[in-house]
Protein backbone atom coordinates (compact mmCIF):
# COMPACT_ATOMS: atom_id res chain seq x y z
CA UNK A 1 0.00 0.00 0.00
CA UNK A 2 1.13 3.34 -0.65
CA UNK A 3 -0.62 5.42 1.93
CA UNK A 4 -2.34 8.32 1.92
CA UNK A 5 0.04 11.51 1.72
CA UNK A 6 -0.41 15.14 3.18
CA UNK A 7 -0.93 17.99 1.45
CA UNK A 8 3.21 19.07 2.31
CA UNK A 9 4.60 15.29 1.67
CA UNK A 10 6.02 14.36 -1.70
CA UNK A 11 7.28 11.33 -2.64
CA UNK A 12 10.48 11.27 -4.87
CA UNK A 13 12.08 8.03 -6.05
CA UNK A 14 14.76 6.93 -8.20
CA UNK A 15 15.34 4.23 -11.07
CA UNK A 16 17.65 2.66 -12.81
CA UNK A 17 15.51 1.28 -15.80
CA UNK A 18 18.77 -0.25 -17.53
CA UNK A 19 17.44 1.44 -21.16
CA UNK A 20 13.89 -0.99 -21.11
CA UNK A 21 16.01 -3.34 -22.02
CA UNK A 22 14.00 -5.94 -19.87
CA UNK A 23 10.31 -5.99 -19.07
CA UNK A 24 9.32 -2.10 -19.57
CA UNK A 25 5.67 -2.99 -18.59
CA UNK A 26 6.70 -4.30 -15.19
CA UNK A 27 8.40 -1.30 -15.04
CA UNK A 28 5.99 0.82 -15.10
CA UNK A 29 3.79 -1.25 -12.85
CA UNK A 30 6.31 -0.80 -10.18
CA UNK A 31 6.36 2.91 -11.20
CA UNK A 32 2.10 2.89 -10.62
CA UNK A 33 2.84 1.36 -7.21
CA UNK A 34 5.19 3.66 -5.92
CA UNK A 35 3.17 6.41 -7.03
CA UNK A 36 5.97 8.93 -6.39
CA UNK A 37 5.46 12.57 -7.35
CA UNK A 38 8.83 12.96 -8.74
CA UNK A 39 10.88 10.20 -10.56
CA UNK A 40 14.33 10.63 -11.08
CA UNK A 41 15.31 7.78 -13.92
CA UNK A 42 18.87 6.53 -14.95
CA UNK A 43 19.27 4.62 -18.64
CA UNK A 44 16.36 5.18 -20.57
CA UNK A 45 16.32 5.20 -24.20
CA UNK A 46 18.41 7.92 -26.09
CA UNK A 47 18.38 6.91 -29.64
CA UNK A 48 16.22 4.87 -31.79
CA UNK A 49 12.80 6.64 -31.22
CA UNK A 50 13.82 7.43 -27.15
CA UNK A 51 11.52 10.21 -26.59
CA UNK A 52 8.93 8.45 -27.89
CA UNK A 53 9.96 5.51 -25.46
CA UNK A 54 9.81 7.43 -22.74
CA UNK A 55 7.14 9.28 -22.69
CA UNK A 56 5.21 6.44 -23.33
CA UNK A 57 6.35 4.52 -20.50
CA UNK A 58 5.82 7.98 -18.08
CA UNK A 59 2.01 7.44 -19.51
CA UNK A 60 1.77 3.80 -18.15
CA UNK A 61 3.35 4.46 -14.92
CA UNK A 62 0.55 7.82 -14.03
CA UNK A 63 3.12 10.00 -14.73
CA UNK A 64 4.01 13.28 -17.30
CA UNK A 65 7.23 14.12 -18.83
CA UNK A 66 8.31 17.82 -20.38
CA UNK A 67 10.71 15.59 -22.91
CA UNK A 68 14.11 16.60 -24.62
CA UNK A 69 16.25 14.58 -22.57
CA UNK A 70 18.90 14.33 -25.56
CA UNK A 71 22.43 15.19 -24.11
CA UNK A 72 21.28 13.64 -20.44
CA UNK A 73 23.09 10.26 -20.77
CA UNK A 74 19.83 8.65 -20.40
CA UNK A 75 18.75 10.61 -17.14
CA UNK A 76 15.50 12.55 -16.87
CA UNK A 77 12.67 13.41 -14.53
CA UNK A 78 9.17 12.62 -14.37
CA UNK A 79 6.61 14.03 -12.31
CA UNK A 80 3.02 13.10 -11.24
CA UNK A 81 -0.01 14.84 -11.10
CA UNK A 82 0.42 16.45 -7.44
CA UNK A 83 3.16 18.04 -8.79
CA UNK A 84 3.65 21.29 -11.01
CA UNK A 85 6.72 20.84 -13.01
CA UNK A 86 8.21 24.52 -13.85
CA UNK A 87 11.18 23.79 -15.60
CA UNK A 88 13.38 20.53 -16.86
CA UNK A 89 16.96 20.75 -17.59
CA UNK A 90 19.58 17.56 -19.25
CA UNK A 91 23.10 17.97 -19.48
CA UNK A 92 25.69 15.94 -20.57
CA UNK A 93 29.26 15.18 -18.58
CA UNK A 94 31.74 14.47 -20.62
CA UNK A 95 33.61 10.96 -20.86
CA UNK A 96 36.11 9.39 -23.88
CA UNK A 97 35.04 8.49 -26.69
CA UNK A 98 33.72 5.12 -26.69
CA UNK A 99 32.43 5.05 -23.23
CA UNK A 100 28.56 5.21 -22.26
CA UNK A 101 27.91 8.82 -21.92
CA UNK A 102 26.58 10.21 -18.43
CA UNK A 103 24.64 13.22 -17.74
CA UNK A 104 22.32 14.64 -15.39
CA UNK A 105 18.52 16.13 -15.33
CA UNK A 106 17.40 19.02 -12.95
CA UNK A 107 13.97 19.59 -12.54
CA UNK A 108 12.57 22.88 -10.57
CA UNK A 109 9.24 21.48 -9.11
CA UNK A 110 6.20 22.58 -6.93
CA UNK A 111 3.85 20.73 -4.82
CA UNK A 112 0.58 22.78 -4.45
CA UNK A 113 1.40 26.48 -3.03
CA UNK A 114 4.36 25.55 -1.38
CA UNK A 115 7.49 26.91 -1.96
CA UNK A 116 9.94 25.15 -5.47
CA UNK A 117 12.27 22.19 -5.16
CA UNK A 118 14.96 21.95 -7.19
CA UNK A 119 15.58 17.86 -7.92
CA UNK A 120 18.55 16.23 -9.87
CA UNK A 121 18.32 12.68 -11.49
CA UNK A 122 22.48 11.91 -11.89
CA UNK A 123 23.86 8.85 -13.68
CA UNK A 124 27.69 8.61 -12.67
CA UNK A 125 30.30 6.83 -14.32
CA UNK A 126 31.59 3.48 -13.79
CA UNK A 127 35.72 5.31 -13.43
CA UNK A 128 35.88 6.25 -9.74
CA UNK A 129 38.19 9.29 -10.51
CA UNK A 130 35.16 10.42 -13.14
CA UNK A 131 32.62 10.38 -10.69
CA UNK A 132 34.35 12.90 -8.66
CA UNK A 133 35.27 15.00 -11.74
CA UNK A 134 31.16 14.89 -12.44
CA UNK A 135 30.06 15.54 -9.06
CA UNK A 136 32.35 18.75 -9.10
CA UNK A 137 31.03 19.95 -12.48
CA UNK A 138 27.06 18.80 -11.37
CA UNK A 139 27.28 20.87 -8.29
CA UNK A 140 29.15 23.65 -10.10
CA UNK A 141 26.09 24.10 -12.48
CA UNK A 142 23.28 23.17 -10.22
CA UNK A 143 24.97 24.96 -7.10
CA UNK A 144 27.23 27.78 -7.88
CA UNK A 145 27.69 28.95 -4.96
CA UNK A 146 28.18 26.30 -2.89
CA UNK A 147 24.91 27.27 -0.87
CA UNK A 148 22.18 25.31 -2.21
CA UNK A 149 18.77 24.99 -0.39
CA UNK A 150 15.82 22.51 -1.28
CA UNK A 151 17.53 20.61 -3.09
CA UNK A 152 17.78 16.63 -3.50
CA UNK A 153 19.84 14.70 -5.37
CA UNK A 154 18.79 11.21 -6.84
CA UNK A 155 20.29 8.49 -8.77
CA UNK A 156 22.90 5.81 -10.22
CA UNK A 157 26.48 6.64 -8.42
CA UNK A 158 27.88 3.20 -9.08
CA UNK A 159 29.69 3.71 -5.85
CA UNK A 160 28.49 3.44 -2.32
CA UNK A 161 28.44 5.47 0.74
CA UNK A 162 32.53 4.93 1.07
CA UNK A 163 33.12 6.43 -2.40
CA UNK A 164 35.11 9.73 -3.07
CA UNK A 165 32.23 11.33 -4.88
CA UNK A 166 29.55 10.18 -2.72
CA UNK A 167 31.95 12.24 -0.20
CA UNK A 168 31.88 15.01 -2.39
CA UNK A 169 28.30 14.83 -2.54
CA UNK A 170 28.05 14.80 1.46
CA UNK A 171 29.74 17.85 1.62
CA UNK A 172 26.37 19.70 1.00
CA UNK A 173 23.44 17.22 1.40
CA UNK A 174 22.92 14.61 3.75
CA UNK A 175 21.55 10.81 2.93
CA UNK A 176 18.28 10.82 2.59
CA UNK A 177 17.73 6.98 1.47
CA UNK A 178 18.87 4.34 4.25
CA UNK A 179 21.58 2.38 2.66
CA UNK A 180 19.42 -0.37 1.96
CA UNK A 181 21.52 -2.58 -1.00
CA UNK A 182 19.65 -2.20 -4.61
CA UNK A 183 22.20 -3.90 -6.98
CA UNK A 184 22.08 -6.29 -8.18
CA UNK A 185 18.09 -6.67 -7.88
CA UNK A 186 18.04 -10.92 -7.49
CA UNK A 187 20.39 -10.95 -4.66
CA UNK A 188 21.15 -7.04 -3.65
CA UNK A 189 24.56 -6.31 -2.13
CA UNK A 190 25.44 -2.86 -3.17
CA UNK A 191 23.39 0.53 -1.85
CA UNK A 192 24.27 2.20 -5.70
CA UNK A 193 21.23 3.93 -5.50
CA UNK A 194 20.40 7.04 -3.33
CA UNK A 195 18.91 10.16 -2.27
CA UNK A 196 20.43 12.72 -0.72
CA UNK A 197 19.18 16.26 0.41
CA UNK A 198 20.11 19.79 1.59
CA UNK A 199 19.81 20.18 5.47
CA UNK A 200 17.10 22.55 5.34
CA UNK A 201 14.73 19.75 3.84
CA UNK A 202 12.96 17.13 6.02
CA UNK A 203 13.32 13.97 4.53
CA UNK A 204 12.87 9.85 5.79
CA UNK A 205 12.74 7.10 4.20
CA UNK A 206 10.25 5.85 2.37
CA UNK A 207 7.06 4.48 3.61
CA UNK A 208 6.48 0.78 3.27
CA UNK A 209 5.02 -0.38 -0.78
CA UNK A 210 4.25 -3.45 -1.43
CA UNK A 211 5.75 -4.05 -4.78
CA UNK A 212 5.34 -7.21 -6.65
CA UNK A 213 8.59 -8.78 -6.32
CA UNK A 214 8.09 -10.33 -9.84
CA UNK A 215 7.64 -7.27 -11.22
CA UNK A 216 10.47 -5.39 -9.68
CA UNK A 217 13.54 -8.73 -10.81
CA UNK A 218 11.55 -8.52 -14.22
CA UNK A 219 11.54 -4.82 -14.83
CA UNK A 220 15.25 -4.09 -14.29
CA UNK A 221 18.86 -4.95 -12.87
CA UNK A 222 18.42 -2.02 -9.96
CA UNK A 223 15.61 -2.19 -7.29
CA UNK A 224 13.71 1.57 -7.22
CA UNK A 225 14.08 3.58 -3.84
CA UNK A 226 12.37 6.58 -2.40
CA UNK A 227 11.63 9.01 0.51
CA UNK A 228 8.88 11.21 1.91
CA UNK A 229 9.67 14.95 1.47
CA UNK A 230 7.91 17.53 4.03
CA UNK A 231 7.86 20.35 1.54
Amino acid sequence: MTGERGPATLRLASYNTRDFLDDRHAAARVVRALAPDVLCLQEVPRRLLGGRRVRAFAAEGGMGWGGGHRGSGGTTVLTGPRVTRLALEHHRLPVLPGVRTRGYAVARVALGDRPPLTVVSVHLSLSPAQRVRHVHRLLGVVEPDGSATRTLVAGDLNEGPDGAAYGVLSTRHRAATDGTPTFPVWAPDKALDVVLATPDLLVRPGDPVDLDEDDVRAASDHRPVWVEVEV
